[in-house]
């Protein structure tokens, strides 16, 4: 998108849809439309119900960053000052943004139209319009094949089948076969994962040369699938359902780091890149590289604290003058556990240049409402779920020993989960001495 510089006349911009196609609007004279104002343009030009403008929303994003939009937030502005958000919000080096260089930058946004982070999944699954379940699915087909959501091998296959049924129509014995299904497999099934875990690939033949090939499983699942009876609405709202039993789905995802437990067979530390991913029900740590959850929390059960950064969340990260951060941004989580039998808080560093973003986000989300009473119920964090619940295989089960957090106790008291969660409630805000666990660090 272009800055805030007159626009040619008949100029246009593109907006992507979820599904990468593209609808043109016309550039308007600075400072352009709101957010708000083109997704109900929006809503009329694409006959969508009026739930529309609630289930979706504006992004502005490219592949250092994305950011969904207020309703107040106007786009031209937002892309103008795209350097200065990348430049405060991502890893990238000003060499690589661009800034002060005459020719255009590399990373330049586009403004795509994707799932609301505030919509909740309650009411997605109440949608009527065919339309707006489309272009859902869409978005939640993209997360699922991007390798965003951490699934195991038979969610991916029944999701993959589900696709197949839209994409193909329903199974015909002798005209679908593993063989014309083959080359469909990466517009099916979510891409592989980089060496040295196996990825899903590796995961549905891992057992040896008797297990059959992805493609044999997913005709297999295909087949399973509903027939002609079925409208497309109904195919559209199953995979739905089936992707809000993964973690971060209808989530916004930040890069982020945290430290690595000490010790093992080769005693690193360092730190381990992480994927954040902040919602209405909670907030998620996963591994972005095997695609595992490190550790998910509701609402009720954590704290949290913005470290290393001088109070500049929401408008002043979309482009608002500010003070500089006096250091790193770090997102503290706090959390209940369990230290050989005894009660503990536990503390967990997130290190992330977008970690103001995520408080900002977190806060929002407790404001509406945060978990659910079904979510506010979950088992602690360091309690192991069944092996044979639902959405609970090995990349899902959370893996608290991959995590290195600060473990402490206030003396003289008994731990108490807080409800609501407050910042004040926590371990900054909180007066008196701690007694640090496990070699923690101690604070008077």
């Amino acid at each position: 998108m272009e800055g805030e510089g007159p626009a040619a006349p008949g100029a246009t911009a593109l907006l992507y849809l979820p599904d990468a196609s593209a609808v043109p609007l016309p550039l308007e004279p600075p400072p352009g439309p709101t957010a708000a104002e083109l997704l109900r343009r929006l809503q009329g030009a694409l006959s969508l119900p009026p739930v529309a403008t609630e289930a979706l929303a504006l992004w502005m994003g490219s592949p250092l960053l994305a950011v969904q939009l207020k309703p107040r937030h106007r786009p031209l502005r937002v892309a103008r000052r795209w350097p200065e958000l990348l430049l405060r919000l991502s890893t990238a080096s000003p060499e690589d943004i661009g800034t002060g260089s005459p020719l255009p930058p590399p990373d330049e946004p586009c403004l795509q139209l994707r799932r609301n982070v505030f919509f909740p999944k309650s009411r997605e699954l109440e949608v009527q319009s065919e339309a707006l379940l489309r272009l859902l699915y869409e978005d939640a087909r993209g997360q699922v094949l991007g390798g965003r959501l951490p699934l195991d091998p038979a969610q991916a296959l029944a999701l993959g089948a589900l696709s197949c049924r839209l994409r193909l129509g329903p199974f015909q014995q002798g005209l679908h076969t593993a063989r014309t299904i083959r080359p469909l497999l990466p517009e099916l099934l979510p891409r592989a994962a980089p060496r040295g875990w196996g990825g899903l690939w590796g995961a549905l033949v891992r057992r040896g040369p008797r297990e059959p090939p992805p493609e044999q499983r997913l005709l297999e699942a295909f087949a399973r699938t509903p027939g002609a009876g079925a409208p497309p609405a109904e195919l559209h709202r199953d995979f739905l359902r089936r992707c809000h039993e993964l973690p971060g789905y209808g989530c916004a995802f930040f890069p982020g780091a945290i430290e690595r437990p000490p010790g093992g067979l080769l005693g690193r530390g360092g730190l381990r890149p992480v994927t954040v991913a902040v919602g209405l029900e909670g907030v998620t740590i996963i591994d972005p590289r095997e695609k595992h959850v490190l550790l998910t929390l509701t609402y009720p059960e954590l704290c949290w604290e913005l470290v290393g950064a001088v109070g500049q969340e929401g408008d002043e990260a979309m482009g608002q003058e500010g003070d500089e951060a006096a250091g790193p941004p770090q997102l503290w989580l706090e959390f209940d556990g369990d230290h050989e039998g005894a009660p503990v808080n536990r503390l967990l560093r997130v290190f992330s240049p977008q970690a103001e973003l995520m408080s900002a986000l977190i806060e929002c989300c407790i404001e509406l409402g945060g978990a659910g009473p079904e979510q506010a119920q979950a088992p602690p964090p360091d309690q192991a779920p069944p092996p044979d619940g639902p959405a609970r295989g090995a990349p899902l089960r959370p893996r608290l020993q991959r995590l290195a957090t600060i473990d402490y106790v206030q003396d003289g008291q008994e731990l108490r989960r807080v409800k609501p969660p407050r910042r004040s409630a926590s371990f900054f805000g909180r007066g008196g001495s701690y007694s640090a666990v496990a070699g923690g660090a101690e604070q008077g």
